[in-house]
């Protein structure tokens, strides 16, 4: 049976499926507006938003550890950040060294804490010889691909094989790869780290199938040529190469070139570079919306602002702060990603609580929230400490600096974790 409209009908139907069209468009534009960062794709996160974490520096701390430990509890934060450097576990070929790493792990579990373990700074007998061989100062060696890749993989298997079923609920594979310094003195090569990342990844996953594998932090940068590539091109060509297979968190640095809340586009306004921000990481979460892996989490694996005001010896007195600035900027970071960047920044790392080995001479003693040659904290530590804390629908409410919990009276809460 053939079925007949009249005109007015159909004029009808036209008209209820434009006004469909008109209403979908203005929900898509609305939801898009207010949701810029797809924030609800992230339905099956690796961490809880936020991850309170901090790096430390535990390896030789002169026997400080547990004296570090321990204010990362008073801080009330739940994490650290630790390098397990393949150069201090295996220093030679047929040798391991466990003794400082099962130290660290056994002072950690002590205080229930978690570990994102940092790997890599390849051991001089696994790197390149026209690496080793070459006239390089030894404070410019960082890091460089080992000449074997399956040396490398069979550090990465040895170190997840060990801390199975310990408190290392993720790891961190390589650092700033973008940065020729952290590349053995050549061009970045993200093909090149891809395939890095992709073998530690699965060795890794070969012996724990359930701890977290974090992509490198970049380092935002103006520079793209042979020293240093930006980092939003460098995770575009890391997603060309289809890096996202091998993690299930992606890696970011957020360093505080300008206050909290100056975004990309004002930086833009002002004639510096989108990268001059720590919000610069919204340009980098928009590539990953592009390669359509918004449902994957983040993770700021360094994030702090500098108190180096050393005119003559240092390269970042240019955007340094007071320690009271300082203090501030970084509650203000917080705050800002409270509000908008849940739940997709899954962990933000703080740097840092100091190497014992650092003095003034060092860049980092500056970023760092005490002083690792008098002890003294800066006014950065005890803001942090009592600070209110948000880690999904668990709060930590703020406290005051008299109460038994800011006085070490009584044990300091931390945000429970997935893992």
């Amino acid at each position: 049976m053939q079925l007949k409209f009249s005109k007015k009908v159909i004029a009808g139907l036209i008209g209820l499926a434009v006004t469909f069209i008109l209403v979908s468009g203005l929900f898509i534009a609305l939801n898009s507006d207010n949701d810029p960062f797809h924030a609800r794709a992230v339905t099956d996160p690796a961490f809880p938003s936020l991850t309170y974490t901090i790096q430390t520096f535990l390896w030789w701390d002169g026997g400080q550890v547990g004296t570090h430990l321990d204010w990362v509890r008073l801080m009330s934060y739940s994490h650290i950040k630790q390098t397990f450097a393949w150069r201090d576990l295996q220093p030679l070929e047929d040798t391991w060294d466990w003794d400082q790493a099962d130290r660290i792990m056994e002072e950690v579990e002590r205080r229930d804490l978690k570990v994102i373990a940092r790997l890599g700074q390849v051991p001089d007998w696994a790197q390149p010889d026209d690496y080793r061989e070459a006239d390089i100062e030894v404070d410019e060696r960082h890091d460089v691909p080992a000449q074997d890749i399956d040396d490398w993989r069979n550090y990465c298997f040895t170190v997840a094989d060990r801390y199975k079923d310990r408190s290392i609920v993720a790891y961190q594979i390589w650092n700033e790869p973008n940065l020729t310094r952290e590349w053995g003195n050549k061009r970045p090569d993200p093909a090149g780290y891809v395939e890095l990342l992709a073998v530690c990844s699965e060795a890794i996953r070969d012996a724990d199938a359930d701890v977290i594998i974090i992509s490198a932090g970049l380092a935002p940068t103006g520079n793209n040529d042979d020293i240093a590539i930006p980092d939003d091109v460098y995770l575009d060509a890391m997603y060309r190469n289809n890096f996202q297979q091998y993690v299930d968190v992606v890696g970011v640095h957020a360093p505080g070139f300008a206050p909290p809340e100056y975004g990309p586009d004002d930086a833009e306004a002002d004639g510096r570079g989108r990268w001059f921000t720590f919000r610069r990481i919204e340009d980098l979460r928009k590539i990953m919306i592009q390669y359509d892996d918004d449902a994957r989490q983040m993770a700021i694996l360094e994030f702090g602002y500098t108190t180096d005001t050393r005119d003559a010896d240092s390269d970042y007195s240019w955007y340094a702060v007071t320690e009271e600035e300082q203090a501030d900027m970084l509650l203000r970071a917080y705050d800002y990603a409270i509000e908008h960047w849940r739940p997709w920044i899954g962990v933000m790392s703080l740097i840092y609580l100091p190497s014992p080995a650092w003095t003034p001479e060092n860049e980092e003693y500056w970023w760092a929230i005490s002083k690792s040659d008098t002890g003294e904290h800066r006014p950065a530590f005890f803001a942090l400490a009592n600070m209110q804390k948000v880690c999904d629908d668990f709060v930590i409410p703020e406290r005051e600096s008299d109460s038994p919990v800011a006085l070490g009276l009584e044990p300091a809460p931390i945000c429970p974790s997935l893992n």
